[in-house]
C-alpha cells in the first residue's frame, strides 16, 4: 500500500460474499486484505416490550471478538455501526419491531471498523430492507510524519500515531459517522478534507461505490485495481 502523495494510492485488494448464511434473513462476508468479516441480519421480527419503539423499528448491533468476551472497544464500534446503519434505514416502515445486525471477526489485520460497515451495508441489502442511501466505510491512519495512509492495515495502525474512520453515504457523499483516535492537530485534517481535495480517500469511495453497483449476488467478487495520478 501507498502512502498519501504517492503516485499510486491504492485499496487493499477486497472481497465479499453475499446470502452464504441460511438462517439470518441476510448475510455477507466482507473482506479486506487479510481482514475478514462476517454479518448477518434479522427482522423485521417482534420486539420485546422494553425495547419497543412506536413510530420505528429498534436496531440492536452485536459484535463478536474471534476470541473471548466484547470489550469497551466493541461496543464503542457497535455504536459507531448502529448510528450508521439507523441513519441510512427507512426504520419508520416497521414500527414496534426488532432488528438485529450479528457481526463477527474473523481475522483482524487493520481497519476493521471500516470491515464492519462495509459488511453490515452489503448484508443489510442481502436482507432487502428499505434503505435511504448505501454507505461506505473507509480507514485512514496519520503516520509520524503526518502521511495520510488510506485502508492501513495492523502493522501501520500500531505505527501511525492517529486512526480516523469514515463512514460515507452514496447520495451525497456526506459524512453520516466519525471516529477518531490518537492525536492530531486541526490543521492536519482540514489540510485533508475527505470529501474535497484528498485523492486518495476520493479514489476509495469511488472504488468502493463501483463495486457495490457492480455486485454479483451469491457469488464471490473480487476488485484489486491500482491507478495513476498525474
Amino acid at each position: 500500500m501507498d502512502v498519501c502523495g504517492s503516485s499510486s494510492p491504492t485499496l487493499r485488494e477486497f472481497g465479499c460474499e453475499q446470502n452464504l448464511l441460511s438462517r439470518p434473513d441476510g448475510s455477507s462476508s466482507f473482506v479486506q486484505g487479510d481482514t475478514s468479516v462476517l454479518a448477518g441480519v434479522y427482522g423485521p421480527a417482534e420486539v420485546k416490550v422494553s425495547k419497543e419503539i412506536y413510530d420505528r423499528a429498534t436496531l440492536e448491533v452485536v459484535m463478536q471478538p474471534k476470541v473471548g468476551l466484547p470489550s469497551v472497544r466493541e461496543r464503542a464500534r457497535e455504536q459507531c455501526v448502529r448510528e450508521t446503519c439507523e441513519a441510512s434505514l427507512l426504520s419508520t416502515l416497521h414500527p414496534r419491531s426488532s432488528l438485529t445486525l450479528v457481526l463477527q471477526v474473523v481475522h483482524d489485520d487493520g481497519s476493521l471498523l471500516s470491515c464492519f460497515l462495509n459488511s453490515a451495508c452489503m448484508a443489510l441489502m442481502d436482507a432487502g430492507l428499505p434503505m435511504s442511501c448505501l454507505f461506505a466505510g473507509v480507514t485512514c491512519a496519520i503516520d509520524t510524519d503526518g502521511q495520510v495512509i488510506t485502508d492501513p492495515n495492523a502493522e501501520q495502525e500500531k505505527e501511525s500515531r492517529a486512526l480516523m474512520t469514515f463512514a460515507i453515504d452514496s447520495t451525497e457523499r456526506r459524512v453520516m459517522m466519525s471516529s477518531t483516535r490518537g492525536s492530531f492537530t486541526v490543521h492536519e485534517v482540514s489540510k485533508y478534507p475527505p470529501l474535497k481535495s484528498h485523492v486518495s480517500f476520493q479514489w476509495c469511495l469511488e472504488e468502493w461505490y463501483h463495486f457495490i453497483n457492480h455486485r454479483s449476488t451469491s457469488s464471490v467478487v473480487n476488485c484489486s485495481k491500482r491507478t495513476d495520478f498525474a
